[in-house]
């Protein structure tokens, strides 16, 4: 089960306000517990979905994607918690013992704790396995998982197609601490992608691409296909020092330098720090909202300064400047013409006869001259 889609939404606002009262709050940066709570309310329960033409309205939990869900969720086990940990301090045991969490399954209808025992263990999205003492990891992929990504077909741009197979091949580099893990998630990563229509021209471009620095140019293979290329990627992408730059750093550690006069020089240039001038923000603790002019909203803003005013009343959020504005609706020339025309376009260019003559004049001036009809007459009286 997810905890989030299984709060009980009533009991979780009560949590809720429970947890600021214990915590010494009466209002939240000036807004009172009952505002909170109405608002988290709206936040919390106006969620809807469409699934096989009908609407429907989540009336458990809370929206998956939702920051302030993660919060809730997080309260609300506080209150689950703290019966947990008193039956903890009265019969001193741990918390895994399994007879506990069975019992404390029973405490909420919503609430279940799942334990297991075995070689292998998922956390969030790793697998820990243990083979003969030697702890592995891989990607974890939950049972329930469908192989959905966002769509190549979907409205985005290029380079975001090109992160999300970036984002998934570089987990599987630092989760896979074998060489045969990696394949095999790198065999699901593709065919995930393949299954949600991504070119294979795509996907092998993108591979090679973040494989580059480690196979040959000269292989066809978009993929590393030797253990230790692997391994050298890894140590590089996780970040992690290779044997060569730890054995260099031991040795740095050992030396016995005298740096007293490098610190001395540091401690001076931190306590004469550089400000920076920084331009103040015109639109600092400033509200602008804009619509268009028509003549039904002729009190628009009037309205919205009275409403802003009332809802706000005595909270700090009244510190910010509301200014609202209008724009003029366009009319139909400005909508038809969007920008002025250049003035070379606007110009008369001359006839295309008179073009060709000019530059037929300035290939052959000779044959101009020659093929004047009043030289040739004057030439021949000259030359009879």
């Amino acid at each position: 089960r997810n905890l989030y889609t299984m709060l009980p939404q009533e009991e979780a606002l009560n949590i809720l306000v429970e947890f600021l009262n214990v915590h010494g709050y009466t209002k939240v940066k000036g807004i009172p517990l009952e505002t909170i709570r109405l608002l988290a309310s709206i936040v919390l329960k106006e969620n809807v979905f469409v699934y096989g033409k009908i609407i429907y309205q989540q009336i458990l939990g809370g929206a998956m994607g939702s920051s302030f869900t993660l919060t809730l969720a997080n309260i609300f086990m506080w209150k689950w918690q703290k019966k947990l940990v008193r039956r903890q301090d009265m019969t001193r045991e741990y918390y895994g013992r399994e007879y506990i969490i069975e019992n404390a399954n029973t405490w909420h209808p919503n609430i279940k704790l799942e334990y297991k025992i075995g070689k292998s263990l998922p956390f969030l999205d790793i697998l820990l396995t243990n083979i003969n003492g030697t702890l592995s990891t891989s990607v974890y992929h939950k049972p329930a998982a469908e192989s959905y990504v966002v769509p190549f077909i979907s409205d985005h741009p290029r380079h975001v197609f090109e992160k999300i197979v970036q984002t998934n091949l570089r987990r599987a580099i630092k989760y896979s601490s074998t060489f045969q893990s990696f394949n095999d998630e790198r065999r699901y990563i593709k065919s995930t992608f393949l299954y949600n229509g991504y070119p294979s021209t795509f996907i092998d471009k993108i591979f090679r691409k973040n494989f580059s620095g480690y196979i040959s140019s000269r292989s066809f293979l978009s993929f590393i296909d030797n253990e230790d290329q692997f391994l050298h990627m890894r140590i590089a992408l996780s970040g992690q020092p290779s044997r060569q730059q730890s054995q260099v750093e031991m040795r740095i550690a050992t030396l016995t330098t005298d740096s007293d006069h490098l610190i001395e020089e540091l401690d001076k240039k931190q306590e004469f720090p550089i400000q920076e001038k920084t331009n103040p923000n015109q639109f600092q603790n400033k509200l602008i909202i804009h619509y268009t002019h028509e003549k039904r909203f002729n009190t628009r803003k009037r309205d919205l300064h009275r409403i802003f005013e009332q809802t706000f009343a005595n909270t700090p959020i009244l510190e910010t400047k509301l200014i609202v504005g209008n724009r003029n609706q366009k009319s139909t020339m400005k909508e038809l013409i969007r920008k002025r025309p250049r003035k070379a376009i606007l110009k008369n260019k001359p006839k295309a006869n008179e073009n060709r003559k000019k530059r037929h004049h300035q290939l052959h001036p000779k044959n101009q001259r020659n093929n004047n009809p009043i030289r040739n007459k004057h030439r021949h009286h000259l030359h009879p």
